[in-house]
């Protein structure tokens, strides 16, 4: 298998820089038999890097030693799930992964129906095969080769392996990897179109609309890999928290930031034909992020949890992280003249307006944590010293802008385009703030008394009822205008502007999100070193814990320790929580499976404070009798955080449904008065001829015009 899986990766490399050479070729000749044979060959590249992807999923699956990345990564104890999972459990692993989504992306592209952008896909192909050349080169390196033998990596081919490392034994595993991953590479499909755009002056929206459902799924899908994975820390890594602001983290989270940015801002281009170069650097960085973030994990220069050690590709994905900036921007520039708005914003006060300055903060708080996150380079280069900015620092900085984005969300809901005049900001915001009043009144009398989390609340108070508010407006406009009930009315809405109604889905689910980190940022309650024998309790909140003993096993290669505590609340008996610690002698490590009694009002979160003492081959808590030691913390509204989440993807999942018919750009305004204006729209039409649209389809002219 290791053959097979070498040759398949050389040969698609090859098959990868014909297919690039041969659209180049072809494009500039005018040969259509040479660009049918790169498109044969982009079919295959698909084939053999999947001939490469089933070779190690097959040697992971039969714990073939005899191949160095399996003797590194399995083990013959695996379940069948974490042995699938050991596929991206290494770097070498997780770079076939990438090569491979890509060559699936690059034939999708390829094979997609003559329809909007279809000029586009030759260029768009070949910029797609380029990248895929670049990882398939460095997965042929010795040190990024996943099939290299274990008898010429180690000088003997060993009979059974080490397993996954504890900190990846948990289904998110199975999940987070790939989700990132599939996020990464899925914004190569917009960069290309974008730069395929720029080589054929194609600059109106013709791109924009080819890569819309691409450029939402990745953000989609690489937003719900950063959630599980927040969801994994919390519940693995034993701290008490879900994003700890760690470099690698950090390296997922500037991509979709500014592919939050993008995706707004591609409605402003769309509407109003503005923000074209905007839009352009947008797709530029958030593709140079998704490979700064693949640096960042194959680095030695910034210290993380989640990083590959010993790696030495770091400085090829610098190089090119360099070549994509410079080589795009440098490419924008010269087609400048070709990227002259058609329109100019009217009004601060105007949706337009709201949508760029949001965009401006999202890219702000991208540099923010960029800074914060290359702080120690910095710091070191200057001063010669390592400055790490701790997670305080980030809360600090970024959290206000986050709470900014999220007004501004809010208030984009109810302004028109164009302009909006005093009367109507009256009018539309007068009962969303009395109720935001309402609720930030009522927190503060319940018992919260930080300000700063009673305005954050205040503030996400206030979007969640201007969403509601104008999802009330646009029922009640329905319900005059087809006399349906309000239930059909309502859910009507969401199908007759599946985008739009999908938006507001999603941005609820941001601000439950918010509500859930405002909470446990602001108002958790910790116990540290909690000492008991059996029988004493210890209280926390309106909690009682009791401790109940303590048992020690050993469980294959991992040394078990469990502690049993019985909870009650009030008087109430809730039920035992076991926290575990186990220690893998196969790694040498120690981990924790912290116990949680999650509920929709808090998290109850037991750390158990036990190590393992390797050179007596015992724990620790054997030395202090029958005493145990214990962390307790009160999480409040966590499980909102991950009720968010779900929100934010059924909401996402109804803008990505293809709508029956196509909207009329003329009124998307669904309150009483876009109502109105919609009905005389509709009379004062009849009986005339339909004007002609000139559509911005993006052909060769300057400034899309």
């Amino acid at each position: 298998m290791a053959d097979i899986g070498y040759i398949s990766l050389l040969l698609a490399l090859l098959a990868s820089v014909y297919s690039a050479i041969a659209i180049v070729i072809g494009k500039k000749r005018g040969a259509p038999a040479l660009i049918d044979s790169a498109r044969n060959g982009i079919l295959v590249v698909l084939a053999l890097v999947s001939i490469s992807v089933v070779a190690l999923a097959y040697s992971l699956i039969t714990r073939d030693f005899q191949i160095d990345y399996v003797a590194s990564h399995a083990s013959t104890t695996m379940s069948l799930p974490y042995l699938i999972s050991a596929l991206w459990a290494g770097d070498e692993g997780s770079l076939l992964l990438w090569a491979w989504l890509l060559s699936i992306f690059g034939a999708v592209v390829m094979l997609r129906k003559r329809d909007v952008g279809y000029e586009l896909v030759p260029y768009a192909t070949t910029i797609i095969m380029i990248t895929g050349a670049f990882f398939l080169f460095l997965l042929l390196r010795f040190d990024a080769n996943p099939f290299v033998k274990s008898i010429a990596a180690r000088g003997y081919v060993p009979t059974e392996g080490p397993g996954l490392n504890p900190l990846l034994e948990n289904p998110g595993m199975l999940f987070h990897p790939p989700a990132l991953l599939y996020g990464y590479v899925g914004f190569t499909v917009p960069f290309a179109f974008a730069i395929a755009a720029l080589l054929t002056k194609r600059l109106g929206d013709e791109w924009i609309v080819a890569i819309r459902k691409w450029t939402l799924v990745a953000w989609l899908v690489l937003g719900m890999g950063n959630l599980i994975g927040a969801w994994w820390a919390y519940v693995e890594l034993g701290w008490g928290g879900y994003w700890g602001w760690d470099p690698v983290e950090n390296a997922s989270l500037m991509p979709w930031l500014v592919g939050t940015a993008f995706l707004h801002s591609i409605n402003m281009q769309r509407r109003r034909g503005i923000l074209k170069v905007w839009n352009l650097v947008l797709i530029i960085l958030t593709f140079s992020l998704a490979i700064f973030g693949m640096f960042l994990n194959r680095t030695d220069i910034l210290s993380s949890v989640h990083a590959f050690p010993n790696n030495t590709l770091g400085p090829f994905f610098l190089v090119f992280v360099g070549v994509i900036l410079f080589g795009s921007l440098g490419l924008l520039y010269y087609r400048s003249d070709w990227l002259k708005s058609e329109a100019e914003m009217e009004s601060i006060v105007s949706r337009e307006s709201t949508f760029l300055i949001n965009n401006l903060l999202l890219v702000l708080a991208t540099f923010a944590v960029f800074l914060g996150t290359v702080f120690p380079v910095i710091s070191e280069a200057i001063g010669g010293v390592q400055i790490t900015l701790k997670a305080s620092w980030f809360n600090q900085v970024v959290g206000p802008i986050f709470l900014t984005i999220i007004l501004l969300a809010g208030i984009c809901a109810l302004i028109g385009w164009r302009r909006t005049s005093v009367s109507n900001l009256k009018r539309s915001f007068l009962w969303p703030l009395a109720g935001a009043l309402i609720v930030g009144l009522a927190i503060g009398f319940g018992g919260a008394r930080q300000p700063y989390a009673l305005l954050a609340f205040f503030l996400c108070s206030f979007v969640l009822f201007t969403i509601l508010y104008e999802w009330f407006r646009g029922t009640r406009a329905r319900h005059k205008m087809r006399s349906e009930n309000y239930l059909k009315a309502f859910f009507g809405l969401i199908g007759a502007n599946r985008p739009r109604y999908g938006g507001y889905i999603v941005h609820i689910g941001v601000v439950l999100m918010a509500i859930g980190v405002i909470a446990s940022s602001f108002y958790s309650v910790s116990k540290d070193l909690v000492t008991l024998k059996p029988g004493e309790s210890a209280s926390i909140k309106n909690y009682t814990l009791t401790y109940e003993g303590r048992t020690s096993s050993k469980i294959a290669s991992k040394q078990v320790a469990s502690a049993t505590l019985s909870v009650s609340k009030g008087g109430k008996a809730l039920g035992n929580l076991v926290p575990v610690t186990f220690y893998d002698e196969n790694w040498g490590m120690q981990a924790t499976d912290v116990a949680i009694r999650a509920t929709l009002l808090e998290d109850l979160y037991i750390i158990p404070e036990v190590v393992w003492d390797n050179a007596n081959a015992r724990w620790d808590w054997d030395y202090a009798g029958e005493a145990t030691t214990f962390k307790i913390i009160v999480n409040p509204l966590v499980d909102w955080i991950w009720i968010g989440g779900v929100v934010l993807f059924l909401g996402a999942m109804i803008s990505l449904w293809p709508q029956k018919q196509s909207l009329p750009e003329q009124n998307n305004d669904d309150s009483e008065e876009g109502a109105k204006k919609g009905v005389d729209r509709r009379v004062q039409q009849k009986g005339q001829p339909a004007r002609k649209s000139r559509a911005r389809s993006g052909g060769a002219t300057r400034g899309g015009r």
